[in-house]
């Protein structure tokens, strides 16, 4: 295991970046994602440690635990630790470490492979990889522009990659377009799709959507949010988890099919006459 690192950290986004830091991070000045009225605000692990910034640990289903860092910290995303007997995947990354959190991981198993849903979730992806052994960190080459820190652990996928035996990355765009999902099989046997916001499941049950960004309410067209439901209709897999802790607990692929479709109808006009 490798000491950690005071590295530089958007306190906005939570993505580790490159020393010295450009003056604006390149990821919240795009249209996805936002700055603060403030202006760009930088921060280090260290200092974040001094703010007593912690890592949770919660298990969401026998082999997937969630992890999200408290208080909330950039995004505030909801990350994963999926068991395999080959090995663990972390998905999604925390935008913060400590010897807390390295600790109650290892005795999960550690991290054996980290990838990212999208460029907003990159979080600490280098320091989770040293912290395990220099794990190896899949990044869909469609957004590999978008690192901000560079390391050798990084392994470039185009399509499909499997960072651990049993569990598959898949590209299916559409927030980015690289942005991807993970497929994991429970212990039930049942496939489960961690799925970022590339699909978001939403407050009602058994909906989903799709967005080009969540905070500035871009919307995707008709064609892309079908394009991405049929990409993944074949995938056997019937629950969903997303990146701020929404769960999907039965029926997610028919749930996929019928939001999409509902969606590209609203986008598309079919529905304007109830407007």
């Amino acid at each position: 295991m490798t000491a950690l690192t005071n590295v530089t950290i958007c306190r906005t986004c939570g993505v580790e970046t490159s020393t010295p830091p450009p003056d604006v991070c390149p990821i919240c000045s795009d249209d996805r994602q936002w700055l603060p009225t403030s202006g760009q605000d930088w921060t280090t692990r260290e200092q974040l440690e001094f703010e007593h910034h912690s890592v949770s640990i919660v298990e969401r289903e026998p082999g997937l635990y969630a992890l999200r860092v408290e208080p909330k910290l950039g995004i505030g995303q909801t990350c994963y630790l999926a068991q395999t007997e080959h090995g663990n995947l972390l998905f999604d990354v925390p935008p913060y470490i400590d010897e807390d959190v390295i600790a109650a991981v290892s005795d999960l198993g550690g991290v054996q492979a980290i990838a990212a849903s999208h460029p907003h979730m990159f979080g600490l992806q280098l320091e989770w990889s040293a912290a395990f052994d220099d794990a190896p960190i899949f990044v869909c080459r469609a957004d590999a522009h978008w690192v901000q820190r560079e390391g050798m652990n990084i392994w470039r996928y185009y399509q499909f990659a499997e960072p651990v035996p049993g569990v598959r990355l898949m590209r299916i765009g559409g927030h980015f377009p690289g942005s991807a999902v993970a497929m994991w099989t429970g212990q039930d046997g049942q496939g489960v799709m961690l799925s970022g916001d590339t699909i978001a499941p939403v407050a009602r049950s058994g909906w989903v959507t799709f967005m080009r960004s969540f905070p500035n309410y871009l919307p995707l067209s008709a064609g892309v949010v079908r394009r991405i439901a049929a990409s993944v209709a074949d995938l056997d897999f019937d629950r969903m988890y997303g990146n701020f802790g929404q769960t999907i607990s039965s029926g997610a692929r028919e749930a996929v099919a019928t939001s999409a479709e509902r969606y590209a109808e609203w986008v598309s006009g079919a529905h304007d006459k109830l407007t």
